[in-house]
């Protein structure tokens, strides 16, 4: 089974695999590391992230683990923890919003079960804004579970024309049997 269950999560593909939920002001789009007013990642294979604009900008995969190869009967029997992870940053010269929502689904894609980050403000005046994980582990979550939504973004605080928004990379969603 794969690692990560996630297709381009750095955004070296552009914005292959990902569903662009919201696209707004001047749009999603990727940058190389550390990119202006930036920040060093901790993993120098991790070249690229996406970024977001001055109005709401979220993206979505839905991972559906039967075709990933999953057996549903495991699934429902064992339900395996499901990790997720993401990381975010904001630029030196421009606050931004970042929020991350992983929806555990069913086969008729309803919620089993959701984990929503805060809704996080960074100011660069006041604080880090460097690369930072959020994570998430998902258990004892009952039977059922088929797809998994991952769904993160957001904006500049400043409505900068540009590209002054949250930066993401390194996004994950993994299965531990």
């Amino acid at each position: 089974m794969p690692g990560n269950l996630l297709k381009n999560p750095n955004g070296d593909e552009d914005l292959e695999h990902w569903e662009l939920t919201e696209n707004g002001g001047d749009q999603w789009r990727t940058e190389d590391m550390p990119g202006d007013c930036g920040h060093a990642f901790n993993d120098e294979s991790v070249t690229k992230y996406f970024c977001t604009s001055f109005e709401p900008c979220l993206k979505r995969q839905i991972i559906d683990l039967l075709a990933e190869g999953y057996d549903p009967e495991n699934l429902d029997i064992a339900q395996p923890a499901v990790t997720v992870e993401d990381w975010y940053c904001s630029r030196t010269d421009c606050g931004c919003i970042y929020k991350l929502t992983v929806s555990l689904l069913d086969e008729n894609n309803e919620v089993i079960t959701e984990f929503n980050s805060d809704e996080v403000t960074l100011d660069p005046d006041c604080d880090d804004c460097s690369w930072t994980k959020v994570s998430h582990t998902f258990t004892d979550y009952g039977p059922g579970l088929r797809f998994i939504s991952f769904e993160h973004g957001g904006q500049d605080t400043k409505y900068w024309q540009g590209w002054f928004g949250v930066r993401v990379t390194g996004s994950s969603v993994t299965i531990d049997f």
